[in-house]
């Protein structure tokens, strides 16, 4: 009988500890405690995600993302409007669970990965589970372990976050958790939709 209250105590730790890695909006001061300086430059040759919005825009944002986070699906709701203003590279991380990187590596591997997150997206809101596991995924997960181990190596705790260059600043712009689309365009220095 013991043995049966220590097993539901300890899922309820992992579970907690696992979701405090999810966030649904960024604290004020929310900066990494990096132990590598942010960089888009490295984040770009590094990373292995896909893309919303225009290919050709000057402007891009990266987003790391676990496909079980509800409040990743959140922000990918909230880029929508402003694909026509920056490019979202979203780049799969498996911080969640087991699942989540069998969900990243079907997602990168999908003909069309945008198409397949929507899917994804609609799946987990009916309670569906998300985008199922596909075969021959395997260099699509080994990109999810070097993505994992990117948004490791620079110090992120929690996804969403968002890595970008302030559209009027230039400077380099932090948001760990989800925003709604006004105050995501406010902190990349876009225009609200």
């Amino acid at each position: 009988m013991r043995r049966r209250l220590l097993f539901p105590a300890a899922a309820a730790a992992a579970l907690s500890l696992a979701l405090s890695a999810c966030k649904d909006a960024p604290e004020p001061s929310a900066a990494p405690a990096a132990s590598t300086p942010v960089s888009i430059d490295a984040i770009a040759a590094e990373a292995q995600g896909f893309s919303l919005g225009a290919t050709m825009s000057a402007r891009t944002a990266y987003v790391f993302f676990d496909p079980q986070c509800p409040h990743c699906a959140a922000l990918w709701t909230a880029a929508r409007p402003l694909r026509t203003q920056s490019r979202f590279v979203w780049i799969p991380v498996g911080i969640l669970g087991e699942k989540s990187a069998t969900q990243g590596a079907a997602l990168l591997a999908a003909t069309d990965p945008v198409a397949a997150m929507d899917q994804h997206e609609a799946s987990l809101r009916e309670k569906g589970g998300g985008i199922g596991p596909r075969g021959g995924t395997e260099p699509q997960q080994e990109a999810v372990k070097r993505n994992t181990a990117l948004f490791t190596r620079l110090g992120f705790a929690s996804v969403p976050t968002v890595v970008a260059r302030h559209a009027q600043s230039g400077e380099v712009v932090t948001i760990e958790g989800s925003l709604p689309a006004p105050a995501l365009a406010q902190r990349l220095g876009l225009q609200a939709p």
